[in-house]
């Protein structure tokens, strides 16, 4: 790989989108976001403009120049205006760091505190601090680690993350859509349903790689951000971010791999290693090896890969392994496979005996070889079991924690959790999983409303009525995928 957009197998187109248009070239152009979870769309406290005219001035020197190193960058991270707006946009009720501090104390005396991150910045004297480490439960009942930056190294990380995105939204390619401006789940699962039914697919390739977050190389990180990023600086500041270690439990240790989940500067990092690793390597696979279609949707780590013939599928898993060795990675054994999957995968299984076809998880959905009302095949989606076994118990340990609230207030609360749930959930074909659901939740309620009365359980009949006041019924919130795809193209 070198700084003239080339890879392994020579120069790489910066856009190649399935076919047809839509499946994978949505090229939104938006401001820049960092972690969802660490910042909202609140105004800025400073009111200023002094930021989106920095990013707007970067963006155009990069689409001037595709191949132009930038060198002069660190000046924007410790500009105290920026950095005031990198506080405004965190979340305030987000959990401390390793030093306790919380947003609402750093703003007690905001100034002067901006002012001395600012000079620590300039004079080279900022240290990153290690991250706190905590656990959150996953789907599969496994512990999902999450790091939790301080304050100041999400500030910093919030403007670092913001010219980054701008720089690298210039390369990234149309099939990756995790962490990225005005792309979200949905559209990569439109891209998806549109590329296996409208491509010829016969063949699935549901991989994942083992623990990316926490196996990125260092050094290899670094060479692909160096591709673009000329300021020593900046790349000092990343290996800060790198090498400041986990705390966890009062115990230090050392960071040899990996960016901390939870850090705001984590997405865009690793979208940058997946893009030189596996985007651009993707990209000429398909277009220098590949006889028959192949369409690919990336979400994050996640992604899939659907192929016309099937030599070709088994012949890009193997070649896929060996790159991913190179760069110090490694596919998910039990969730990496090879399914027959698209329109004439059903035929084909019943001619030889070997049933039904087999369905894959992405991004929250089962997906399923099915057939419209009119006999045309499709894609269908339903809700992953797991996932809702996991929300479900979710809930449960919510209503456990609120039993002595009123009836009003409980319901209250579960009205939200569900008009979440149908918001990501309620996708066409999906009605059915989404009632299941919600009967689910009112059977919790009732019975926890009923073991809290001396009177026993309440009957259906009242039961109902108060389902009926608080209850949102499913909805199908998201179009059929064909139709979002042509308003978006």
């Amino acid at each position: 790989m070198n700084g003239h957009g080339q890879s392994d197998g020579g120069i790489v187109p910066k856009k190649y989108p399935n076919k047809p248009k839509g499946a994978e070239g949505m090229e939104g152009r938006p401001s820049v976001k960092g972690n969802e979870q660490e910042h909202t769309n609140r105004p800025t406290q400073s009111g200023g403009d002094g930021m989106p005219k920095v990013l707007e001035r970067i963006r155009e020197a990069v689409r001037r120049d595709k191949e132009v190193k930038l060198t002069s960058l660190y000046h924007h991270v410790y500009n105290i205006d920026n950095l005031r707006i990198a506080y405004g946009k965190l979340k305030k009720r987000a959990a401390a760091g390793v030093d306790g501090e919380t947003w609402q104390h750093y703003g007690q005396n905001l100034e002067e505190n901006l002012k001395g991150l600012s000079g620590r910045l300039a004079r080279g004297a900022y240290r990153a601090e290690p991250v706190r480490r905590v656990y959150i439960p996953k789907a599969d009942g496994r512990q999902r680690p999450i790091g939790i930056p301080v304050l100041e190294d999400k500030m910093v990380q919030y403007v670092t993350a913001q010219i980054f995105t701008v720089i690298w939204e210039e390369e990234f390619l149309g099939f990756s859509y995790g962490f990225r401006p005005k792309r979200d789940p949905h559209q990569a699962l439109d891209a998806l349903e549109m590329g296996i039914e409208r491509r010829k697919v016969n063949w699935v390739l549901d991989a994942d790689i083992r623990g990316f977050f926490d196996t990125i190389g260092h050094e290899w990180l670094v060479k692909f951000i160096e591709q673009r990023i000329g300021d020593k600086r900046i790349i000092a500041l990343i290996k800060k971010w790198l090498k400041a270690g986990v705390l966890e439990e009062g115990e230090w240790t050392e960071s040899e791999g990996g960016t901390p989940q939870g850090g705001i500067i984590s997405p865009i990092l690793a979208n940058i290693h997946l893009h030189y690793v596996f985007d651009l390597w993707v990209q000429q696979w398909r277009k220098r090896k590949a006889h028959g279609d192949v369409i690919v949707v990336r979400y994050a780590d996640d992604f899939v890969v659907g192929f016309q013939y099937q030599e070709e599928a088994m012949r890009f898993w193997e070649e896929l392994k060996g790159r991913m060795k190179k760069f110090e990675l490694e596919l998910h054994e039990g969730k990496t496979r090879l399914i027959e999957f698209g329109r004439y995968a059903a035929e084909n299984r019943e001619r030889s005996g070997e049933g039904k076809p087999e369905t894959f998880n992405f991004l929250g959905f089962t997906h399923i070889c099915s057939q419209t009302k009119a006999g045309w095949f499709t894609v269908k989606r339903k809700t992953i079991r797991k996932r809702k076994q996991a929300k479900l118990k979710e809930i449960k340990e919510g209503l456990r924690a609120r039993m002595h609230w009123s009836i009003p207030e409980q319901g209250k609360w579960l009205a939200s959790v569900l008009r979440g749930y149908f918001q990501y959930y309620g996708v066409p074909n999906n009605s059915y999983e989404l009632w299941k659901f919600h009967y689910s939740v009112k059977w919790m309620w009732r019975r926890m409303i009923g073991r809290r009365s001396q009177r026993g359980q309440i009957t259906w009949e009242r039961m109902d009525r108060i389902s009926q006041k608080y209850l949102p019924h499913p909805k199908i919130c998201h179009p059929y995928p064909s139709q979002r795809i042509l308003v978006t193209t």
